[in-house]
């Protein structure tokens, strides 16, 4: 058993000078006696470094029994200067000593959440029903032989949001939406997944209600989101972020725009609000995604995935999680320093889709040749406001606004940076030995423990198209234990790319994943879907991929009815890519023809490939069948 108390506070740069945090940690096995006085009142002097320190106790009743004993540092030097501070008192970290983390606040854990194990049960309920239907069985399957399906969307803004809806409305055609166990999404994938899952039960609901919505607001014009009277709730919503203690960043800004974009109003929904939509399994399990960086450090060469659920934000890597309720707030040591309210959807969108989260100025280089005229607004708009004037014009307290967007388009590096929830847990020294990590390369960053995530203070948090432009990472990871993976991918002009570093990233941690040979004929002309087996082994879940392309589309209006008219064939014939699309990642605005176009398009793509579907499911569930009799 260990106790363990960590005094906080403010590292001398100099005699008189404060600046750089630090913690002060003591720990003491139960056979030894706390160094630390603890009196009933009054207070201690304690000499650090080069100042006196006056630590007065406020709240020691019943101290043991409390998480914290919080008190008051006043400074001989300065008196005009104080902080709060406050003591844990929690067993180690169980990514440590092994110890219980029944008390933390931090999940320590590599097992599903709760909530997601009790959606589990729920769903595989209906799936069983579900799958009888699809595939005529003459039983409902069992529990363990019903094979777990995951659907992954790539990012591709507007393109990605509008393709995806289109894919999901071909599979609620076949019947196939109650099979689905996990939906998950990346960039703007999640846009079309955070607005489906606000109805707690759009699956079991007519799509096409959901899609003349998106439709209305992709096609409609995006000025407003650049009015004077925007600009002014940004503002407000920004210095409210900044009240709150939070540190106000770009992709804070990209989430309000969203938000325009998405609602075209104030969204007030949280992503814990999601919870209603999969309490009795009626709906497929979102998880969106995103990868934390380091601001010196190519995301080529350094991310970690992160997930977000309606129950959680965490990392599989490190097996640490923490309610979605308590995103953004401030932990150490495993446990909540201070409570903040959970913050907005539109803001959590902002870092799923942080187009910004690059190095601006290739950015603005892809913008400015695409010539695409949204950024173009967006900054036009920003240099006819005198930011050293707004507040004066507003007359509006605090400087997030003003200091945001002084510095938009000459920072380097921008991120979602959020308070990071791990600070203050340590690792094993076995973790090297963890197959997360990918200790062995010499150079990269988790060879290093004094760099590993928990010893920084911030989570760096951006879009995980910048490691990998589909979230196969997250659906992955051996407790979910995926059979079937249903691949959307919406990538500009690279249909197999996302394929390719899935397979990358698998081998470097041994995660089981197929073999990926496309020919040459296939990367220069992609079929509508592909399907990539390992025959050999049943822990290699079955890849179902379906690259965006327009081909026997153009000749059939639907699988096996061919376009007679010339309007139907006129269109069907429309390029996907390539210089004469609309549907470039930076064009956040189609026409009602290019939309129509699009999700038609993606729809046709699921119906006119059942059959593959059906056969990868039934296969699923053969390999199912191996895969736990190989465990018993």
């Amino acid at each position: 058993m260990y106790l363990c108390i960590s005094f906080c506070g403010l590292k001398p740069t100099s005699s008189d000078a404060w600046s750089e945090k630090y913690c002060k940690q003591y720990i003491y096995t139960a056979h030894e006696k706390v160094g630390v006085a603890l009196p009933s009142g009054g207070s201690v002097l304690m000499r650090s470094i080069q100042l006196r320190v006056k630590i007065t106790f406020v709240v020691l009743t019943r101290a043991m029994q409390s998480k914290w004993i919080r008190g008051r540092i006043t400074f001989s030097s300065n008196p005009f200067i104080s902080l709060f501070f406050a003591i844990p008192i929690l067993l180690c970290s169980p990514l440590a000593c092994g110890s219980s983390s029944q008390d933390l606040d931090v999940r320590i854990s590599f097992d599903l959440c709760r909530g997601e194990r009790e959606f589990l049960d729920m769903r595989k309920k209906i799936a069983s029903r579900a799958l009888k239907k699809t595939l005529g069985l003459p039983e409902e399957p069992k529990k363990d032989e019903i094979p777990v399906v995951a659907v992954v969307g790539s990012g591709g803004g507007m393109r990605a949001m509008t393709a995806f809806y289109g894919n999901l409305s071909g599979l609620q055609q076949l019947d196939l939406l109650d099979i689905l166990m996990y939906m998950c999404g990346i960039s703007g994938s999640t846009w079309c997944l955070s607005k489906l899952y606000k109805d707690p039960h759009w699956s079991h609901n007519d799509l096409q209600d959901a899609i003349s919505v998106a439709r209305k607001l992709v096609t409609s014009s995006k000025v407003g989101a650049f009015s004077a009277e925007r600009l002014v709730y940004y503002f407000q919503q920004l210095v409210l972020l900044e009240k709150e203690g939070r540190k106000v960043t770009l992709t804070d800004l990209w989430g309000l725009i969203i938000e325009y974009f998405l609602q075209q109003k104030q969204d007030p929904s949280k992503l814990s609000d999601q919870q209603s939509a999969v309490r009795w399994g009626q709906n497929p399990f979102p998880i969106y995604a995103a990868v934390n960086v380091k601001p010196n450090v190519s995301s080529h060469e350094f991310t970690e995935w992160c997930e977000f659920t309606p129950y959680e934000f965490g990392t599989h890597k490190y097996g640490a999680f923490i309610r979605i309720e308590d995103f953004g707030s401030e932990f150490f040591n495993g446990l909540l320093l201070g409570k903040r309210l959970e913050p907005r959807i539109c803001f959590l969108q902002g870092i799923w889709a942080s187009a910004f989260a690059a190095n601006l100025d290739e950015i603005w280089e892809e913008v400015i040749s695409s010539k695409v005229g949204f950024l173009e607004s967006l900054k036009d708009a920003i240099k006819t406001l005198d930011p050293l004037q707004l507040e004066k014009r507003m007359v509006m307290p605090g400087g997030a606004f003003s200091h945001l967007f002084q510095d938009l388009f000459k920072s380097r590096f921008s991120a979602g940076e959020n308070i990071n929830f791990m600070r203050g847990l340590y690792l094993h020294r076995d973790y090297v030995n963890a197959k997360e990590f990918v200790a062995w390369k010499g150079t990269h960053q988790d060879a290093f423990p004094n760099q590993l995530t928990p010893m920084e203070h911030s989570l760096y948090l951006i879009d995980g198209v910048f490691s990998i432009n589909s979230p196969f990472p997250l659906v992955l990871q051996p407790e979910r234990d995926v059979d079937v993976i249903l691949s959307f991918n919406y990538s500009w002009e690279a249909p197999f790319e996302v394929l390719h570093q899935a397979q990358k990233y698998c081998e470097e941690r041994e995660i089981p994943f197929p073999h990926i040979v496309v020919s040459e004929t296939d990367k220069q002309k992609p079929k509508e879907c592909y399907m990539f087996v390992d025959d050999r082994n049943p822990k290699v879940p079955i890849v179902l991929h379906f690259p965006l392309v327009n081909n026997t589309f153009q000749k059939y209006k639907a699988p096996g009815v061919e376009r007679e008219t010339e309007d139907e064939k006129s269109f069907g014939n429309f390029p996907v890519e390539g210089e004469k699309s609309p549907y470039h990642s930076m064009n956040f605005t189609y026409q009602p023809n290019e939309f129509d176009r699009l999700l038609e398009l993606s729809r046709y793509n699921i119906m006119n490939n059942k059959e593959a579907i059906l056969k990868a499911l039934t296969l699923g569930m053969k390999r199912r069948v191996l895969k736990n009799a190989k465990r018993k």
